[in-house]
């Protein structure tokens, strides 16, 4: 693209966010940077509507990274609840711990100190400098990908994992002062989940509809590896999330015949149980009672 074009699409794309942003409470003026960043643990891979309750709730419990490490991991397991991916919550309250030995309880603003931190990405270091500390970075999540991939190289979907050329290109697009950097970064990923979707995008919509070079080439089908849809009903996965919500809605230990109970098939329950025990998500207490840890 050329100068004024890149100057054109910021512009376009700000104004568009400005009116059009949705209302969500890690963008508040007054969201702090732990919000932020337990916003971002939350977000991945999981929808804004399911997780808005749990990250009220999690915000009220514990504003403050100490309060949350202060806690046992497994009550950070049972106010996760069903957001899925649980390891998430053992990494966020790993998280919080060394933000508390290391940072003296507060959230850094430094991308290195972010990205040293436990179960903290580029992605996710990228963001929480961006938009809790208005650092001028490149934030690539799924919808930013697709933007840009869409708009400025004519394909519909970016390729399944960042590659240079990708970065170098988000670099060149954005702009030089940390706050809009900021700005344009939550813009391009407001655009990509509401309006430049995966699946039927609403281009009538779009605020860079003339200037979307996969308008201009007629809308080229992707034509890389194949895009598979992740299967959930009968896996490890969804057993090992019944497994989870019997000890997550028990006062205490819980005996080995309500788990039993929860999944049909013994050899698949066994695996997950031991799967669930070994990345510290279960704590077993005995031969026959299991507990969050």
């Amino acid at each position: 693209m050329t100068p004024p074009e890149i100057v054109e699409l910021r512009e376009r794309l700000l104004r568009w966010y400005d009116e059009h942003a949705r209302d969500l409470p890690w963008r508040e003026a007054s969201a702090s940077p732990w919000a932020v960043l337990v916003s971002e643990f939350m977000l991945q891979q999981t929808p804004v509507s399911r997780v808005l309750p749990v990250y009220t709730t999690w915000l009220e419990r514990w504003p403050r990274p100490a309060d949350l490490a202060a806690e046992p991991t497994g009550e950070a397991v049972r106010a996760w609840g069903r957001l899925g991916y649980p390891r998430r919550a053992l990494r966020l309250h790993a998280a919080a711990t060394a933000i508390v030995d290391r940072h003296d309880g507060a959230v850094p603003a430094d991308y290195q100190a972010l990205i040293a931190l436990p179960g903290v990405g580029d992605y996710t270091a990228a963001a929480v400098a961006s938009f809790a500390y208005r650092r001028r970075h490149v934030v690539l999540d799924t919808n930013v990908r697709r933007v840009l991939t869409r708009v400025v190289t004519s394909r519909e979907f970016p390729a399944t994992a960042v590659t240079r050329a990708e970065r170098e290109l988000a670099g060149a697009l954005l702009p030089d002062d940390g706050p809009t950097a900021a700005a344009w970064a939550v813009a391009t990923m407001e655009l990509g989940a509401t309006v430049c979707v995966a699946a039927s995008p609403r281009c009538d919509d779009c605020p860079l509809l003339d200037l979307c070079g996969w308008r201009r080439a007629g809308y080229p089908t992707y034509d890389g590896p194949t895009r598979r849809a992740q299967a959930y009903d009968g896996t490890d996965r969804q057993c090992r999330g019944r497994l989870l919500a019997v000890l997550r809605d028990a006062d205490g230990p819980v005996h080995r015949s309500l788990l039993d109970a929860a999944w049909p098939s013994t050899e698949q329950r066994e695996r997950c149980l031991r799967w669930l025990v070994d990345d510290g998500l279960v704590a077993r207490l005995s031969e026959e009672s299991y507990a969050l840890p």
